[in-house]
């Protein structure tokens, strides 16, 4: 059995099964052997069955998805809400012939929005027709496993089937004759062994690895103005979004000023256990993630950052303060690495070119984001950034139907079709 643990507490919650390669084997051929007359259905009604399911699923497993990820409840239920939206788009969708699927999907999901990771792998693999076998994080299992039951009752047998397990669970799963894509969220070095993983048998992969977004600020802009937008940018669920804000690039004279108006949102921040009201921060998910958070600080205040505000707080669990970090420099790990945590470098630069290089200097490119007053000068600036997606005084705007794609090590590659 796999532990599930409360990283509040850095306790065990409960167990849940840890699959190996006779459940693999009974899952894919479970999924094969549904897809014919799943991918010759109507599934549009099914899948407007899975939105209802989803919504319905919140009130009950909101809370065990905070308790396992230890996000915010009120995260935890927006989580939810979006994952139904998203099934209900995609039931109004008519693919045409060339998105149809050709068989069984494996679905592997990240832990820092299990349920939202896997309902965007989930939907638009039912609407081509085809049949999932999904395989959650091992650190977030536990609400996956469960609304995979509830959405089973909804589904033909072997349509969906939720496999838990620790790995090499994964590697299992894509080396299966039977699947034919795989749909991965995840690091960019656990990326690169998928692909390899997969080149033998050609088989297609669609990857969504990590990031190390840059939000570069403008001279002349009122650091006050846009303080809560870019912190939230950086910090919502405790800075584990693969398109977080993760470095700010401060241009000139700003720089004083975005370190103070950010430090000054970090510190009216209540950090808290998911379940607790009026949390707004919960804790870091795993140990290891907290370890490095740690270190990545430490190391850049050995380098001469400042830490203006933030830090582990100790007891239970692995609650770590918003960080913010001034004179943060592009030598320091915790600029040029994925954080994935509740820390954000501050980099002073001279110029707006200075800026943008050190922007495009890393290998990751999901998104990024220009902020100042002049709306116009900050999209041409935008447009010389590197990353899949740029936005002009926002970052964390996602939508289900608008386009996503990273660029360089964060690239997504295939399609949809199986």
């Amino acid at each position: 059995m796999l532990a599930v643990e409360d990283p509040a507490t850095g306790q065990r919650i409960t167990a849940v099964p840890d699959c190996g390669p006779a459940e693999v084997d009974k899952a894919v051929r479970a999924a094969a052997e549904a897809w014919p007359a799943w991918h010759a259905s109507d599934r549009h009604a099914a899948l407007a069955s899975c939105a209802v399911v989803v919504e319905e699923a919140a009130s009950v497993l909101a809370p065990v998805l905070s308790e396992e990820q230890g996000k915010p409840l009120h995260e935890a239920e927006a989580e939810f809400a979006g994952a139904a939206s998203r099934f209900r788009y995609f039931a109004g969708l008519r693919p045409g012939p060339q998105a149809d699927g050709d068989g069984p999907v494996a679905a592997i999901t990240s832990w820092n929005f299990p349920v939202q990771s896997a309902v965007a792998k989930l939907a638009p693999a039912f609407a081509a027709g085809n049949t999932v076998v999904l395989k959650p994080s091992p650190r977030t299992p536990l609400t996956t496993l469960h609304l995979g039951r509830m959405l089973a009752q909804v589904l033909p047998p072997g349509v969906l089937t939720v496999l838990t397990g620790q790995d090499p669970l994964g590697e299992r799963l894509l080396a299966h004759p039977g699947i034919r894509k795989v749909d991965f969220t995840g690091s960019a070095d656990t990326g690169k062994r998928m692909a390899a993983a997969s080149a033998p048998e050609w088989r297609r992969l669609t990857l969504e690895l990590g990031g190390n977004d840059p939000a570069i600020v403008l001279p002349g802009t009122d650091p006050a103005a846009i303080a809560e937008r870019l912190f939230w940018s950086a910090f919502a669920n405790c800075g584990q979004i693969g398109v977080a804000v993760e470095r700010v690039y401060a241009v000139g004279s700003v720089h004083d000023g975005v370190v103070e108006a950010l430090a000054a949102v970090a510190e009216r921040v209540v950090v808290g256990g998911g379940r607790t009201p009026g949390t707004q921060l919960g804790p870091v998910n795993n140990r290891p993630r907290y370890d490095l958070v740690i270190g990545l600080t430490d190391e850049a205040r050995a380098d001469g950052a400042r830490i203006v505000t933030g830090g582990p707080l100790g007891g239970p669990g692995y609650f770590f303060a918003p960080a913010i970090l001034a004179e943060a420099h592009d030598g320091m790990r915790v600029v040029t690495e994925e954080q994935f945590g509740p820390v954000l470098p501050v980099v002073r630069c001279s110029t707006v070119d200075e800026a943008v290089g050190l922007a495009n200097a890393t290998a990751p490119g999901v998104c990024g984001s220009v902020w100042g007053a002049d709306e116009e000068y900050a999209a041409e600036v935008a447009a010389r950034l590197g990353s899949g997606t740029v936005r002009v005084n926002e970052h964390l705007a996602m939508s289900v139907d608008g386009p996503f794609a990273g660029s360089r090590w964060s690239a997504s590659r295939a399609g949809l079709r199986g």
